[in-house]
């Protein structure tokens, strides 16, 4: 369920466009071990938030295609989405965003948080067509994983250690891992999505660097069964990259659509406890904390949640009719969030509707109820979902 970001670089709002040179960073393998990293404040507290301009640049090219909304839509732009790294190729561009997050942290004397999203697991998105990737277990993707993808991101992160670095750790991974080993693909690829983000995990722990592992969402993994059963595989999996202290935390509602209070839950899916993102957070840090996993905080994705009632069932995911945009990134809106984020950019595709299209699947196509058509594949921007984002925004534009 990927939408990529652009390879692009900015910072805040109202800042100029950055471009310093692209940097190349060559793969280096792990380390054995690394030093146990104690994520213990918020690193958005405080911070300046950086804006990716290839989002910008997206948004401007459709308020000038659409003057009689531009003002509107150009209000979008001052707000901050995550950096996908969904791809070897694009880790290179990593240099490039901490850099110009650095110009705006010198000149404006104030620290500058970087979200970015790591997700090129091998065998990614087990579950779904729409958003698989490019590493396999047959072209040794668990390997390429940890040296090509990885290595060189925490060199570049290691490299910007003066910097605030927030990390949301593969989304759509572990949730897979807890409820859908029923599904073939997906019971292939539990060792080596165990195994991948141990090592990711252990690599990126760095002191100036705040993880925070996904853990989908309340409509996936709301009922106390599933929060036990995640809160086993975070434990494992924390164990083997070498503690829990190595992560500050975990993002939900990732590229979905869960309102963060009274929302559709408790209508479509009654017998789920965790009727929206805030009592799933809830609920979860009790599931956690029984396992001591304790004093976390969380991101929630709240880029397209601002309206409930818009779905006939919760497990629907791509590109909802009717969707919103949801409350403006920001630092500790609540007890226990680290931060709203818009870490999903608004506007980028979900899946491409088309059957005959590449990564079709079935949840995006025609059938799909709750879908809207004329959609992209994943990752390309679709022009009239983005507007009917902006349109049906709460709070409002």
């Amino acid at each position: 369920m990927i939408r990529r970001a652009s390879l692009l670089a900015l910072v805040c709002a109202g800042a100029p466009a950055c471009a310093p040179p692209q940097s190349s960073v060559a793969p280096r393998p792990l380390p054995e071990a690394a030093p146990v990293h104690v994520a213990r404040d918020n690193p958005f507290a405080g911070a300046r938030f950086y804006v990716d301009p290839g989002f910008v640049a997206k948004v401007e090219a459709t308020a000038a295609s659409t003057p009689a909304r531009a003002d509107q839509i150009r209000r979008v732009e001052a707000f901050p989405t995550a950096v996908w790294l969904d791809s070897i190729a694009s880790v290179a561009s990593v240099s490039r965003h901490l850099d110009a997050a650095l110009a705006l942290q010198k000149s404006s004397g104030q620290p500058v948080v970087t979200l970015f999203v790591i997700y090129d697991l091998p065998e990614r998105d087990c579950s779904a067509k729409a958003s698989a990737g490019e590493l396999t277990a047959s072209n040794r993707g668990e390997e390429r994983y940890k040296t090509e993808f990885i290595a060189p991101i925490a060199a570049q992160f290691r490299a910007h250690d003066a910097q605030r670095i927030a990390v949301v750790v593969e989304p759509d991974s572990l949730a897979n891992v807890a409820t859908n080993l029923s599904v073939g693909r997906c019971a292939a690829a539990e060792g080596i999505y165990r195994r991948s983000l141990a090592a990711a995990i252990r690599a990126l722990a760095l002191p100036n660097v705040s993880l925070y592992l996904d853990a989908a969402h309340a409509g996936w993994l709301g009922w106390g069964s599933n929060r036990r059963k995640i809160a086993r595989i975070f434990r494992d999996v924390l164990d083997a990259a070498g503690g829990v202290d190595l992560v500050r935390g975990f993002a939900t509602n990732v590229s979905n659509y869960d309102s963060l209070h009274d929302g559709d839950i408790a209508r479509l899916e009654p017998s789920d406890p965790c009727h929206d993102e805030i009592g799933y957070v809830e609920k979860l840090t009790e599931s956690l904390a029984e396992l001591g996993i304790a004093g976390k905080g969380f991101v929630i994705d709240t880029a397209r949640n601002g309206r409930a009632g818009i779905r006939t069932k919760s497990a629907s995911w791509c590109n909802i009719k009717g969707a919103g945009l949801g409350a403006r990134p920001q630092a500790s809106p609540a007890p226990g969030i680290d931060a709203y984020w818009w870490v999903k950019p608004p506007g980028d595709s979900d899946g491409g509707s088309d059957p005959n299209g590449p990564g079709f699947d079935d949840a995006c196509g025609p059938a799909a109820a709750d879908s809207a058509q004329g959609a992209p594949p994943a990752g390309q921007w679709f022009v009239p979902y983005f507007l009917q984002l902006v349109e049906n925004a709460d709070p409002p534009v």
